[in-house]
């Protein structure tokens, strides 16, 4: 991947607490939404993970092209039907933080 590729890639992670008698429909929403995301031609990555220590933490490792493949992520029916619909429901917090590659 080129320099000029690599600046173009979007990358953040976004961490999610939630209440325990959530996880189990928190972990299927996850499933159906990282399988969804995956097809997207704008998505390069989307791993999510579950906290070792702490099964009701989840983070989500994101990599898109350009701006253009992060608006179209938020704009599919899967990111509105159990991003919105589903994990901001329930979320206790949210914290994102938005990353830059170094090599």
């Amino acid at each position: 991947m080129s320099q000029a590729e690599k600046q173009s890639i979007i990358s953040f992670t976004v961490r999610m607490k939630f209440k325990s008698e959530d996880r189990a429909s928190i972990y299927e929403a996850l499933r159906a939404l990282t399988e969804a995301s995956r097809q997207e031609p704008g998505c390069v990555t989307y791993v999510t993970h579950a906290v070792e220590a702490e099964p009701d933490t989840i983070v989500i490792y994101e990599q898109y092209r350009g701006e253009a493949g992060l608006e179209a992520h938020r704009a599919t029916p899967h990111f509105q039907k159990y991003a919105v619909g589903v994990l901001y429901q329930r979320m206790l917090e949210r914290v994102a933080e938005d990353l830059i590659a170094l090599a």
